[in-house]
């Protein structure tokens, strides 16, 4: 888990650096190696490994416009997720999809930039494996925000109906892009809706890796069981805007300041050596080993080729 979360912050911090190339001084998001928008995950790695350290390549995720922490925690090919980003030949879908629509069939992880779009397409492959007698969950990974969407409420009660294997997992980062959770949403805490659906609903604070992964296990395997599905909602906390070039003018003054205090990352190190679970030496080759990883990929990605123009129309529906 440590070893995710790490990977996925150096990701995010070097792909965070390339998508300022060109952008500067004058912003401009069609700028660069890596035009169009971009969301950042940093802060919210523990709510992807504490539940995808229960998963399997079976099991199938789907995420959401901010997807690079639970893609990497999935197992997703990280060199060809960062050509996918910089749109190259070589990237998961060829460059087609950018960093908001990642899809890798081999570990059955996808997103979408659609809020809440995730949800029934998770729903249907918790249903065919219900159907098929397979086994697998399925996990549906969506913001705070997409709680208030349509698509949440009629996937979450088909998955109730059916008492199938599924698990949404709510992050709460208490803003939708720039508006509060506390004024868009009628109850204060989304776990409590799983009793609309007679399922069991849980709530996890404070961001903290060991409790997601504790509430995750048991939902997991209530759901492989076949107990039917389950609502996770934790609170966690993005140290970046919404997406590069936000300013950030509706977060309170020093909101910021307190959330690095909290984060996550040097946290789990603390505990782990605190604890007795590694060494300074162990953590420190873990770091390494993640920098490593992600200058490779970062490597593979700029030296891939570009997508040929003949291209454009293969792999789409006629």
């Amino acid at each position: 888990m440590y070893r995710h979360m790490v990977i996925s912050r150096r990701f995010e911090k070097t792909i965070e650096k390339i998508y300022l190339e060109g952008k500067t001084p004058v912003f401009n998001m069609a700028n660069g190696p890596i035009p169009g928008e971009m969301h950042l995950s940093d802060g919210q790695e523990p709510v992807a490994v504490g539940v995808c350290a229960h998963l399997t390549a079976e099991d199938v995720v789907t995420a959401t416009h901010r997807p690079h922490h639970q893609a990497i925690a999935k197992g997703v090919d990280l060199r060809r997720m960062a050509a996918e980003i910089f749109g190259k030949a070589t990237g998961l879908s060829g460059g087609r999809g950018g960093h908001m629509h990642i899809f890798d069939a081999d570990v059955n992880f996808a997103c979408s930039g659609i809020i809440a779009q995730g949800m029934g397409p998770a729903v249907g492959a918790a249903l065919s494996r219900k159907i098929q007698g397979k086994t697998g969950v399925a996990v549906a990974f969506i913001g705070e925000g997409a709680a208030n969407q349509g698509a949440f409420h009629e996937a979450m009660n088909l998955a109730a109906v059916w008492n199938l294997p599924f698990i949404c997992v709510i992050e709460d980062n208490a803003w939708g892009i720039s508006v509060s959770k506390r004024a868009s949403t009628a109850v204060e805490r989304n776990h409590v809706r799983a009793a609309a659906y007679g399922i069991p609903g849980h709530y996890v604070e404070g961001n903290d890796p060991w409790k997601i992964y504790e509430v995750a296990g048991e939902a997991i395997a209530r759901a492989r069981r076949g107990e039917g599905p389950t609502l996770i909602e934790v609170e966690t906390f993005r140290l970046a805007g919404h997406f590069m070039g936000d300013a950030e003018g509706y977060r309170p003054k020093g909101e910021k300041d307190g959330l690095f205090a909290r984060d996550p990352i040097p946290a789990m190190r603390a505990r782990l050596l605190a604890e007795g679970h590694a060494t300074a030496a162990e953590l420190d080759r873990i770091e390494a080993e993640a920098e490593a990883t992600v200058e490779d990929a970062i490597r593979f990605a700029r030296d891939s080729a570009d997508p040929r123009p003949e291209d454009a129309l293969t792999s789409v529906f006629a």
